[in-house]
């Protein structure tokens, strides 16, 4: 048994009960290694069910013939193989689309605890931090790719990562393995191709250990960036201490205790509630948040990040994405006869407990200058009652409003003495179903 297979099956002894072992099988030398130390396994120990996938992305004529190739070696393996097609959406990075647009076809096969493996190696990560680098990554990116993550309904592991691409070459020499090349890779437009190809053998020639040490590194990083983790998470949950609004479905956080903290704290507790929500912004784009925080108290500000918002209201930021972003249409429209609720278009649905006794029922939003009866106080300004209520601003423009005629008699989700009780259930964020329900 050589180093490379007990480093494997090292990093593979605790995902031995996963229902799944998934591979993927770009077709080249990392992942051809891997795909055959496996099926060597498991010719002589129980595994998880081993299964390939190949992506296909359709970007150059070479790779039409790798699915085939692809095909050919699990064949020959006795290994299931499945071709992803996927399309790769035009951006400024074709090799991070690319990526994205893999990552999400691994992610849809992966089944509740089952496992992808990929052949990344310790010469892959050395290459990923200096590019991050160079780049002028923080802690989370200089920590390059992480060993193991959460993937779709399982994880990903890299359990060559330790591994320098000297042994996967000796290793495929020696089992007289194929691979195919990637014509691309000769290309030194590319940044990782020209690090590969120029910077890191000159380094290694003045520093023979140059790729173990950045690797070495980039775990250090890791280590740092867990322990910021952990620091946000602290802080996190001081700052949730106070509440927000339990109808409505959109993440927000309390400005004062966050304001309190460090200005470097501020970035660490931000980037750790972000970093689920949206692709974090560079340093120079911090000013947004600078912005934010401190605009008057009179003030709309707005932060715009590259996956959605963050507005301030009412003493707290909220982020807002997908149907957020969007105004919905005009709304008039009569209250269906005997329902007890009622959609809303692009913006969620209405639900209203026992319906008033008139004829001329109407769902409209908020123009201005409404008014609204309510038991004890009479008439009411409705811009001062949204005040009282702390609704954010973003919200008052789609609260569905209740008429008889002209006469406004209920406001959803405020619970006023004397109005009927209508529940309005907002649209949910991105990820979270169509629908939030809510009970208020």
């Amino acid at each position: 048994m050589t180093a490379l297979d007990l480093r494997l099956r090292q990093a593979l002894q605790p995902w031995r009960t996963a229902p799944a072992w998934y591979i993927a099988f770009s077709g080249g030398l990392d992942s051809s290694v891997l795909l055959h130390l496996l099926a060597d396994w498991a010719r002589h120990e129980t595994l998880p069910p081993l299964r390939a996938l190949h992506v296909d992305h359709g970007l150059q004529p070479a790779a039409q013939a790798w699915p085939a190739h692809c095909a050919e070696v699990c064949q020959r393996l006795g290994i299931e193989l499945e071709v992803l097609r996927v399309r790769v959406e035009a951006g400024a990075s074709l090799e991070q689309a690319a990526r994205q647009a893999r990552y999400a076809a691994f992610a849809q096969c992966l089944e509740p605890g089952a496992l992808l493996l990929t052949g990344q190696h310790r010469d892959d990560q050395a290459e990923t931090l200096l590019l991050r680098l160079l780049r002028g990554a923080g802690v989370r990116g200089l920590a390059a790719m992480p060993r193991q993550r959460p993937l779709g309904a399982g994880s990903l592991l890299r359990p060559l990562l330790d591994c320098p691409r000297g042994e996967l070459e000796e290793y495929a020499a020696a089992h007289g393995l194929s691979w195919v090349e990637d014509p691309s890779n000769r290309s030194e437009l590319f940044s990782r191709n020209f690090l590969r190809r120029q910077i890191l053998p000159r380094l290694a020639e003045r520093w023979p250990q140059t790729s173990a040490a950045l690797a070495r590194t980039a775990a250090h990083l890791g280590e740092a960036q867990m322990l910021l983790d952990e620091l946000a998470e602290e802080d996190l949950a001081a700052v949730r201490q106070a509440p927000g609004i339990a109808w409505l479905p959109v993440p927000s956080l309390p400005l004062a205790p966050i304001a309190a903290l460090s200005e470097a704290r501020q970035r660490n507790l931000l980037r750790h509630w972000l970093a689920p929500l949206t692709r974090l912004p560079d340093s120079e784009h911090w000013a947004g948040w600078r912005d934010l925080r401190d605009a008057g108290v009179d003030a709309t500000p707005i932060w715009r990040l590259t996956d959605g918002e963050l507005q301030r209201s009412e003493g707290r930021i909220w982020w807002l994405a997908g149907a957020w972003l969007q105004t919905p249409p005009v709304l008039d429209m009569p209250w269906p006869a005997g329902a007890q609720e009622m959609p809303l278009p692009a913006n969620g649905l209405l639900r209203l407990r026992g319906v008033p006794a008139h004829d001329d029922l109407r769902v409209r939003y908020r123009q201005g200058g409404e008014r609204l009866h309510i038991e004890g106080r009479g008439r009411r300004d409705l811009k001062r009652l949204l005040n009282e209520q702390g609704v954010p601003s973003f919200v008052r423009g789609r609260l569905p409003l209740l008429y008889a005629g002209d006469l406004l008699l209920a406001v959803a989700n405020l619970e006023l003495p004397g109005t009927p009780r209508m529940q309005w259930l907002a649209p949910g964020q991105p990820g979270e179903g169509e629908t939030a329900m809510i009970e208020v």
